[in-house]
């Protein structure tokens, strides 16, 4: 929050702003969810997804199951502007990053390799941990549901000084996911859209619901329709809490309308992860508040 309060106070756009806030985190590999440090997939491979908007104009850009560089946030910005295009993955976002001279780095550090080995010891059948990785993964996959689920994106909502209103988001996805897994957060409109006439959503943990809701669009067309962004937000939730089937569990919608109005909501209590930094230019200060819990989210497979 600082560097993008800092780039704020500088004069720099909110798209500045984003990209700066969130290159630190990817950097930090105490992050266990986010950039290098981050969690792999099945295979062991960091795959990393961001996305960021601009509002002013609804122009975005997306990558997604990037390996080997350091900032995705910076890569995703880069497709946006240099490219006709909205999304890359795989292989076409790693060769793009090389062109643009982003940064690389091992992205897996010792301990999320050490993580990752403990839990496919805990959790794959010797006989077949002796043939990893040449088994069926999808069993697998059910078990990481259980126990991690989804979760762990940082995302940024910002108002600059010009009124433009834009959204980011990165992450390094679902620990010990299927190869290739996407989830909301490179997803424009699933996981974070911005629209300067009306404000911006993005949304954590569950990509796998928002994605089949639009969430963070919805909650924009429903500022658009009169909604206040808490009003907003409860609407998007209602409509995931009617999900069935498929992976079901936590959502966090955040919400900012075009007076900067803000309202987190969580689909259950997660503790602090249910939790959000605030900053506002008419107090100067950061604040860490609690999200708004809706109710509980029943599991549903």
């Amino acid at each position: 929050m600082d560097a993008a309060v800092k780039t704020l106070l500088q004069a720099g756009s909110g798209l500045d702003a984003i990209e700066q806030g969130i290159r630190l985190v990817e950097a930090d590999i105490r992050v266990d969810s986010v950039g290098r440090g981050g969690s792999p997939n099945l295979l062991g491979e960091m795959e990393c997804d961001a996305a960021i908007m601009d509002g002013s104009n609804l122009m975005a850009g997306s990558v997604g199951a990037l390996k080997d560089y350091l900032h995705a946030i910076s890569v995703a910005r880069a497709v946006m502007t240099r490219l006709p295009h909205v999304m890359l993955v795989a292989d076409g976002a790693h060769r793009f990053a090389a062109e643009i001279g982003a940064e690389k780095a091992d992205m897996l550090t010792a301990e999320a390799r050490e993580r990752h080995e403990r839990w496919l010891r805990e959790h794959v059948p010797p006989e077949a941990l002796g043939k990893w990785p040449d088994v069926p993964l999808a069993p697998y996959v059910w078990e990481s549901a259980k126990e991690y689920g989804a979760g762990g994106t940082v995302i940024f909502l910002v108002r600059d000084a010009r009124g433009s209103i834009s959204a980011g988001t990165s992450t390094s996805g679902w620990a010990q996911s299927y190869p290739g897994r996407l989830g909301d957060s490179p997803i424009i409109g699933a996981g974070l859209y911005a629209d300067s006439r009306f404000g911006a959503c993005a949304c954590t943990h569950t990509g796998e619901m928002t994605i089949r809701c639009a969430t963070a669009h919805s909650v924009v067309a429903y500022m658009r329709k009169g909604a206040s962004v808490q009003e907003a937000c409860r609407e998007a939730l209602d409509d995931l809490f009617q999900l069935r089937g498929g992976q079901l569990g936590v959502v966090v919608i955040h919400g900012m309308d075009f007076y900067g109005n803000t309202c987190v909501l969580s689909s259950h209590d997660v503790g602090e992860k249910a939790s959000y930094y605030l900053w506002r230019d008419d107090t100067g200060e950061t604040r860490h508040l609690a999200a708004e819990i809706a109710r509980q989210c029943k599991s549903e497979a």
